[in-house]
């Protein structure tokens, strides 16, 4: 029996040294239901905004630009619920009414925090141009400009703004405050922006238009393509759009339920269906950056979805709700460099951020953005 206690400790220590030992525990749990999948959700992030009465309002959109800067949009702080508890300061979801019911006042809607949660920038000096919308819709940056311009896509104001790195400065703005139509230097609604290395960009517009304009490098109109439909190269919503390594533009077209696939010129050349309400799209690659992935953001059925570029499922995790590490629509996902991933939640009314798992299967995470090579 001292023989085999002796083997036994032994063994342990070798599954210690080699980190073998919390694997097994692990696998020894009780329960549990893996509602964040290969993830684990950061309770308390990001920190309170500070504000007495007021809450985190509906999250338009999340931009990781290192893992110690993330650019928050919310449309507006919203006041606590009668219901929460004295100090709450989480999202404002929590108590069973979306964020997009509340009464928000449009203050704090460009927030930048660092990777505690931090608030490090608050870019009030814009809180007017969302004036007669509901807030701000998604945010990005390009990842071929090197002074990292932000730009913010407004659907309810008709506009697109293009603002220096530290947000002194507004560069360019797209579409006329409040004015839709259809023609070369009009919105009606748009959505989102995507860009090739040149400096070409393409906005997906959107709600009303259901288009997608293409701009050159300094904005002026190329083209456009779509019309409202069903058919192929037709739209209902197209939400979010994203390009690969052969610059195929991928178009979340959200209340068609599909993903289209189009050549630079707006030629179609596919579509993958039955993708409940894709409302975000990325793309990725692997961690050896040799194939790339898109995911999807679901804001229906409340997860994550990977696809090969055949348009396959390749894996899924999420679950519909409010406690910390379930989903309530993710409007907008962002992944910094640390492989750490972000979502923001319109219906919900928070920002989530999650870190991989110790020993997760990297063919699960949320991979780094691709880039379209240079031609």
């Amino acid at each position: 029996m001292k023989f085999g206690m002796r083997a036994v400790i032994a063994l342990g220590a070798l599954w210690a040294a080699a980190g073998m030992w919390q694997t097994a525990a692990r696998a020894q749990e009780k329960g549990g239901e893996n509602e964040t999948g290969p993830y684990e959700v950061v309770k308390g992030w990001p920190k309170p905004l500070g504000h007495a009465g007021w809450t985190w309002g509906s999250q338009g959109g999340v931009f990781a630009e290192s893992p110690n800067r993330i650019i928050l949009l919310q449309r507006g702080e919203l006041p606590v619920p009668e219901k929460a508890p004295e100090g709450y300061t989480g999202g404002y979801g929590a108590f069973g009414t979306p964020a997009t019911q509340g009464k928000p006042r449009l203050e704090h809607c460009i927030l930048i925090v660092d990777a505690d949660g931090t608030l490090i920038e608050d870019w009030t000096q814009w809180d007017h141009l969302f004036a007669g919308g509901r807030g701000p819709h998604k945010v990005r940056i390009s990842p071929y400009d090197p002074e990292k311009h932000v730009w913010i896509v407004d659907d309810e104001v008709d506009q697109i703004f293009e603002f220096t790195h530290d947000g002194k400065q507004l560069v360019l703005t797209l579409g006329e405050h409040g004015v839709r139509g259809s023609d070369d230097k009009h919105f009606a609604r748009p959505t989102d922006i995507a860009w090739l290395p040149d400096g070409t960009f393409f906005i997906t517009d959107g709600y009303v238009n259901t288009r997608v304009v293409k701009f050159d490098k300094n904005g002026k109109y190329v083209m456009t393509w779509g019309t409202k439909g069903s058919a192929p190269g037709q739209f209902n919503l197209p939400h979010s759009i994203a390009i690969d390594a052969k610059r195929r533009l991928y178009v979340a077209d959200r209340s068609n339920s599909r993903i289209q696939i189009f050549d630079e010129n707006g030629k179609y050349l596919d579509e993958w269906d039955n993708i409940r309400s894709p409302y975000d799209i990325m793309m990725t690659t692997d961690p050896g950056g040799n194939t790339e992935y898109l995911w999807v953001s679901d804001g229906v059925n409340n997860k994550f979805l990977k696809y090969d570029l055949n348009g396959k499922l390749l894996y899924s995790w999420g679950t519909y709700g409010s406690f910390p590490g379930q989903f309530w629509g993710v409007h907008q996902f962002a992944v910094d460099s640390a492989g750490n991933i972000y979502g923001a939640e319109t219906f919900g009314g928070r920002t989530q951020k999650f870190t991989p798992r110790k020993g997760a299967d990297p063919a699960t995470l949320i991979g780094q953005p691709s880039k379209v090579p240079a031609s």
